[in-house]
Formats: structure tokens, C-alpha cells, sequence
């Protein structure tokens, strides 16, 4: 959705994406705006709680089925497992992504890690689909006046007809740009701890091709996971930079992610927004 800085000002019922690289910002955002007047929906919990709660469980149940005791007890419905996540915390949707590798070091067959790395994204596309229905929910049946819509880093891969279109007809699409500084902040944070990521198929197909021929391993059960991760990280954030560029310049407004620790309140973060538009 394309507005000026008045017509933003002004209206009635604000609806913002948040896009960019995971640690520009973004949760940092919403923070800041108050919870009685914005609605925060996260990708991430969505697909957590709606669309991989299943495959997420059953998961966890293969696993402690591997233990004998635990096992029984779940056979005789003694103990249950369920899902307990929060908006901050969605560990167990993390460690179902994985990390491609070798088992022994705790990483996935790369046919097994496609297979997942398939629902999380069909379950992304099905997730950003349902914001128009939550915008509807979020004023009309718990008075929120304003939505914002923390989305992933990795949305940035769905195509228009996927996401976008929809997307920019019933929000302001925000890209929180990092600077050089700030990616390689990112970038040496991601070596510190490596988490589990999406990739799109053909980079990480082109990438751990590479990645074997440099290290001159046979296949992705010699690969350390965390090393991989390490490794192909700062590939990704130049991969993905374009494709927020292209986003942001079709769709929406760049904004300099840096600025966001300057923000106090919600009046901040609405002159923040609207220097965007302004200098788009």
C-alpha cells in the first residue's frame, strides 16, 4: 500500500508489515507500540501454533518413543506432549527446521531437511494469507484500532501472487534496512549461535554443493551443522538483500533499521514511518 505521510497520519486504522533480516528490529518495534491500541501478529507464532503444531509434536513423540520407559508411558496415554509457545519463544518450531548435517552431530538428511524446510514454507504462505481475516478479528471483535505484522526474514522468498499482492492492498510494507555495520553485527551473532534457517531450494542446493567441494566432503552426512550454518549465513544476507530491495521499492518504504534503538513511543515510530514515505 502506497500513502503518503498525511494520508498515513491520518488514518483511522493503521496496518504495517515489518520486513527484513532476523535482529534488524523488528520485535524491537513492536515493543515499543502499546499493546491496548496495536495488534501484534507474528508469523512465526502462527505457523507455530496453526500450521506445524502437528508435524512439531510428532516429532517430539518420535523422538521420546526412543526411550523405553517414556515409550510405554505414551502408548498407555500415562503422559502427553504438548506445545507451549509464546510469542517470545518458539524453540521447539526451531529445532523441528534442524540443520542439515551429520546425524551424529545432530543434523538431518538433506531429503529430511527439505521435507521440512517444504511445510515451513507452505505453512509461511498460509500464515501471511491469514492476516486479512486477523485484521478483521483484531478491530472488529477486540477493538484494536491498529495492526502490525512482524514477519519473518525469510518472506522475503514468496513471490507476488504468493504474498505480496495481498499483502501490500491491506498494509504498509515497512523494509528496515541494515547497514554494513549492522549486517556484519548480524553476521558474527549467527557464528556465535547458529540457529536453524530457511533457505529457498536452488540457494541452498547451489550453496551446500559449494560448501562440500570446499571442505572436500562426499556428502551432507560429513557436514557439521553448526559449521554449514556459520558458513552460508553471510551468503544469505546478501542473497536476501535484493530481494527486500525489489519488495520495498514495488511495494512499499525503506527505513534505516540503525534508527530503531532512537525510538521511544508510538509517535516516534509513526514519524519514523512517515520519514520513510517522505524520502521514498
Amino acid at each position: 500500500m502506497k500513502l503518503t505521510a498525511r494520508q498515513f497520519r491520518d488514518w483511522t486504522h493503521k496496518s504495517v508489515t515489518l520486513l527484513g533480516m532476523s535482529g534488524v528490529g523488528k520485535t524491537t518495534i513492536s515493543s515499543k507500540l502499546p499493546a491496548s491500541r496495536w495488534f501484534h501478529y507474528s508469523g512465526d507464532y502462527r505457523i507455530a501454533t496453526r500450521y506445524l503444531d502437528e508435524p512439531i509434536l510428532d516429532e517430539a513423540k518420535r523422538l521420546a518413543m526412543q526411550d523405553p520407559v517414556l515409550r510405554d508411558l505414551l502408548i498407555r496415554d500415562s503422559i502427553y506432549i504438548r506445545n507451549n509457545f509464546s510469542i517470545d519463544q518458539q524453540y521447539s518450531m526451531s529445532g523441528f527446521l534442524g540443520k542439515v548435517g551429520s546425524p551424529d552431530r545432530g543434523g538431518l538428511s538433506l531429503d529430511e531437511f527439505k521435507r521440512r524446510q517444504s511445510l515451513f514454507r507452505d505453512a509461511e504462505i498460509r500464515a501471511m494469507a491469514d492476516i486479512p481475516a486477523f485484521m478483521t478479528r483484531a478491530r472488529g471483535l477486540y477493538g484494536y484500532p491498529h495492526f502490525l505484522n512482524d514477519a519473518g526474514g525469510s518472506i522475503c522468498g514468496l513471490t507476488d501472487e504468493e504474498c505480496w499482492d495481498e499483502l501490500s492492498r491491506s498494509t504498509v510494507i515497512l523494509y528496515l534496512h541494515a547497514s554494513s555495520a549492522m549486517e556484519h553485527v548480524l553476521i558474527e551473532r549467527a557464528r556465535g549461535k547458529p540457529k536453524p534457517l530457511f533457505y529457498e531450494s536452488d540457494f541452498l542446493d547451489e550453496h551446500l554443493a559449494q560448501y562440500l567441494e570446499e571442505m572436500d566432503l562426499g556428502s551432507e552426512r560429513e557436514v557439521d551443522p553448526d559449521e554449514f550454518v556459520q558458513w552460508v549465513f553471510p551468503a544469505l544476507v546478501s542473497y536476501r538483500r535484493p530481494q527486500y530491495e525489489h519488495i520495498a521499492g514495488k511495494y512499499g518504504y525503506t527505513v534505516e533499521a540503525e534508527q530503531i534503538s532512537e525510538l521511544r513511543d508510538e509517535q516516534d515510530i509513526i514519524d519514523f514511518i512517515c520519514d520513510g514515505m517522505v524520502g521514498s
